[in-house]
């Protein structure tokens, strides 16, 4: 073969390569993408999954009640599951959700990194995935419905600085490690404390109230000159109340985050100072709202912010759930 028709022959050869490849890019590119294309359907006939990291917490149960009387007034079918804040217990989950060929999946994540792989397979199933309160560090979701959790940290700090002064002393109760209100609410909380209040100790009771209980009992043998103690969540704040009774501490300022009646009615009390109240509830019913929205072809937001307000003594009447 001449040296010509050789350099032909391989650019041809190369050319049909080049064809099949990119036919075979094409076909696996389909295979994968999330369809753009909504089959619109009726509230009534939209089959829900919803998995919550847990009920075991009044504020998730108020979220839960939200979720079931809007899809009672909706008239669709709502199927729901309870985490018990355990990651691996929430993807299993949503793997049954996806098997079940839902037609969305509501997810209040144990873990913003956990629920990720799930959430990709939701995704590869076309099936769209909304988040409640707490986000994800990965995946697709079609919106997340949640309170500025970094306002909701801020707000508590700038409280406990403006009633106590600064370099008041200071305990933080953290979250469940992992859980995007845990670093939120952390993240607010101390870019204020860091330079305006002196954080004596911060520890982790995993937003459970007899963990909160043991941990500042804890925490207050080691530092019985606190100040201020700020729970990331009012179960923890309503557990350190009882710790701060327990060890005869007068005057100690305890913040929380939620809203939740028991908080209310111990800030009525004088047990608690104050909380940064959300409104699960509402929470529930504008996730649900996203799902009809999408399946009505109309526009949804991708992020959809739900008011917070502080609550103490001078006004515990309003913002009740």
């Amino acid at each position: 073969m001449k040296l010509g028709k050789k350099f032909g022959f391989i650019a041809l050869l190369m050319s049909f390569i080049f064809v099949l490849g990119a036919c075979g890019q094409t076909g696996l590119g389909n295979n994968k993408s999330t369809s753009t294309e909504v089959t619109k359907k009726d509230a009534k006939d939209l089959n829900i999954g919803v998995s919550l990291s847990t009920t075991n917490n009044p504020y998730f149960v108020a979220m839960k009640d939200g979720l079931e009387k809007s899809a009672s007034t909706q008239g669709l079918t709502l199927k729901l599951s309870d985490a018990q804040d355990d990651a691996a217990r929430q993807a299993n989950d949503v793997q049954n959700f996806i098997s079940q060929k839902v037609d969305a999946i509501l997810i209040n994540p144990v873990d913003s990194d956990a629920i990720v792989p799930v959430i990709k397979d939701a995704n590869a199933a076309n099936i769209p995935v909304i988040l409640i309160d707490r986000g994800s560090n990965g995946g697709e979701v079609l919106t997340t419905v949640a309170s500025d959790n970094v306002e909701a940290g801020k707000m508590a700090a700038e409280f406990a600085v403006k009633e106590l002064g600064e370099k008041a002393k200071a305990f933080e109760l953290s979250g469940v490690p992992g859980a995007s209100a845990t670093v939120d609410r952390g993240k607010g909380f101390n870019d204020i404390a860091k330079a305006k209040l002196s954080v004596l100790s911060s520890q982790s009771a995993n937003f459970d109230r007899a963990q909160a209980l043991n941990t500042t009992q804890n925490m207050i043998q080691a530092n019985k000159d606190v100040q201020v103690i700020f729970a990331q969540n009012d179960e923890m704040a309503l557990g350190a109340a009882q710790a701060v009774k327990s060890a005869g501490l007068t005057n100690v300022m305890i913040i929380g985050i939620d809203g939740q009646p028991d908080a209310h009615k111990a800030i009525k009390a004088g047990e608690m100072t104050a909380t940064i109240a959300q409104q699960p509830a509402k929470m529930g019913e504008i996730a649900l709202q996203a799902a009809i929205d999408h399946y009505q072809g109309k526009t949804v937001e991708k992020q959809t912010v739900s008011p917070i307000y502080l609550v103490n003594k001078d006004n515990a009447d309003q913002y009740e759930w």
